[in-house]
């Protein structure tokens, strides 16, 4: 296509004389006398190169500006630098000299262009480099991306990332070869220690080391300060990967055929992307090491679970042998025991049972969350539940001169639970009051049902003792398992700590919530909420 021109100048004379030079240069010319008549030359299209004079170049357009400019005039020379401004030449200008430059300014903008648009492609290209290097966790694909990425982006003929023996990193080795070429030997290619040396020397000045065959450099392989061999490669860039003050790997860009010339935005962006590849490895090495710790807790925690089981198992047969024959010596109408005896016999049975509630805790623990542990729903009059519980912890609760009162409630009303399961949540809470109770204290368990703000119905219970209670800074803790309160510890109160851990997960089980109130001297509140829709209770 011919050049166009746009030529401004409110000179007849020299405005005749511009256009009759860039005309019988082939140029299609267009002339203006003013900055409005230049405008409507603009709005029309964009020309291959403007010609104005000072007077005219406030101009905004796409296509580049050669102002001419009287050199003797400090306020031609002040006017000549608006920001579309490309050149300048003095007028009024030979002939042959103003189709000299504006050819010449019409080919450096174009070169300029091609440049940006070139740039930007390669930004474009290494964005997807880094992208991918962001979407995975693997070290090894981290690494692929990298490689490929810079052998398509810049159309090499061997690529390879390695990295360095170091506790921030895996041992990665990524190679990409041009589609037809035979793979880079591992000879081509400087050993792993000088490959750290060379990684090393660059990483502490933020450079990169481009060789090229026959160049000065040529048969430096590991001394500090040197330049890697391109071996059998025409050129051979070397890109250091690292974080903090030391590097852990490299990156190697083989040329084959002809030496390659590396523009700094280039050596940027390649930074820039090796940089991410390396915050990836680190990243993905952490991650890795994090997954196989918790892999190994999952095991430990798993052979724990199985332990408790089979300890529970073997705690539990002679248990039951103790208890069967302790009924029998008491039960025993042939050969009476003595009332000192008996004595001692009932404080034996109290221990064992308290021995047996203890064991089925730790069964409870390690059985929890596995599918064996399952609920068995049935109707359960929450009331009578309680007076079951209250009725069978008196006898426990009179030996600590305990008073249990259980509050009569309006009504009895029936949930969907596991009556086995009911029975241990409420045992539990009796029992720790009493536990915690001082002698001469009180406990009162209570129930009620009300309807919440949406609309569901909801079966309250609530435990209070007058005991030692819990501080404001441990009840946060008190469901954890195997954890017991200061005061606790320090009163020699007997306990494993797993009672609430347990009562919280059957209540959750059953689709409830469990609260703990508590003064540190003054006393405990739990309090338990349970659905009383059965489909909701069902589906829990």
């Amino acid at each position: 296509m011919p050049r166009t021109a746009y030529v401004a100048d409110p000179d007849d004379g020299r405005l005749a004389l511009n256009a009759r030079a860039l005309r019988e240069a082939g140029y299609e010319v267009r002339t203006a006398r003013d900055a409005d008549g230049l405008a409507r030359l603009l709005a029309a299209g964009e020309p291959s190169v403007i010609v104005v004079d000072t007077s005219l170049s406030a101009v905004e357009a796409e296509a580049p500006v050669l102002v001419m400019v009287d050199l003797d005039s400090p306020a031609e020379l002040a006017a000549m630098q608006p920001p579309g401004v490309h050149d300048c030449i003095a007028k009024p200008p030979p002939p042959k000299e103003l189709v000299h430059r504006a050819t010449s300014l019409i080919s450096q903008v174009a070169r300029r262009r091609i440049a940006r648009q070139e740039a930007e492609a390669l930004r474009e290209q290494l964005r997807q480099v880094s992208a991918a290097v962001r979407g995975t966790n693997d070290p090894q694909e981290i690494a692929g991306h990298v490689v490929a990425g810079f052998g398509r982006t810049f159309k090499a003929d061997h690529v390879r990332l390695t990295t360095f023996e170091d506790e921030r990193v895996p041992p990665i080795t990524a190679a990409w070869t041009r589609p037809g070429l035979e793979p880079l030997a591992d000879t081509a290619l400087p050993d792993e220690d000088s490959a750290r040396q060379t990684a090393d020397m660059l990483w502490a000045g933020a450079e990169t080391l481009s060789s090229s065959e026959g160049s000065e450099e040529d048969g430096q392989t590991g001394e500090p300060g040197g330049n890697p061999r391109p071996g059998p490669a025409a050129s051979l860039l070397a890109v250091p990967m690292g974080e903090g003050s030391s590097s852990l790997g490299i990156i190697w860009i083989a040329m084959l055929d002809e030496p390659r010339q590396w523009s700094r935005a280039e050596l940027g962006l390649i930074q820039h992307v090796a940089g991410n590849a390396a915050h990836g490895l680190i990243q993905s090495h952490l991650i890795s090491s994090q997954q196989q710790v918790v892999k190994q807790l999952r095991q430990l925690d798993k052979a724990k679970t199985d332990f408790l089981a089979t300890v529970n198992h073997e705690l539990r047969t002679p248990l039951t042998s103790i208890m069967a024959y302790l009924d029998m010596i008491q039960e025993s109408t042939e050969q009476p025991v003595s009332p000192e005896v008996h004595q001692m016999l009932d404080i034996v049975v109290r221990n064992t049972e308290r021995l047996r509630m203890l064991i089925e805790d730790m069964l409870s623990v390690s059985r929890n969350g596995l599918e064996d542990n399952l609920m068995h729903l049935t109707p359960v009059r929450l009331g009578q539940t309680l007076d079951l519980v209250a009725g069978a912890l008196r006898p426990l609760a009179q030996l600590q001169n305990v008073t249990i009162a259980v509050d009569p409630a309006p009504e009895d009303p029936e949930i969907l639970a596991d009556e086995v399961q009911l029975q241990q949540v409420f045992t539990n809470l009796v029992s720790n009051a009493i536990k915690f109770t001082p002698s001469g204290g009180r406990i009162e368990v209570g129930s009620e049902s009300h309807a919440a703000a949406d609309g569901t119905r909801w079966a309250t219970v609530s435990v209070a003792d007058t005991g030692i209670g819990i501080s404001s800074e441990e009840i946060d803790h008190v469901f954890t398992r195997f954890y017991r309160a200061s005061n606790a510890m320090s009163g020699a109160i007997p306990g494993t700590g797993l009672g609430l851990a347990i009562t919280k997960d059957i209540v959750a089980r059953h689709g409830g919530r469990i609260d703990v109130a508590s003064t540190l001297g003054s006393g405990t509140t739990v309090t338990v909420s349970l659905p009383l829709d059965i489909d909701r209770n069902r589906a829990n």
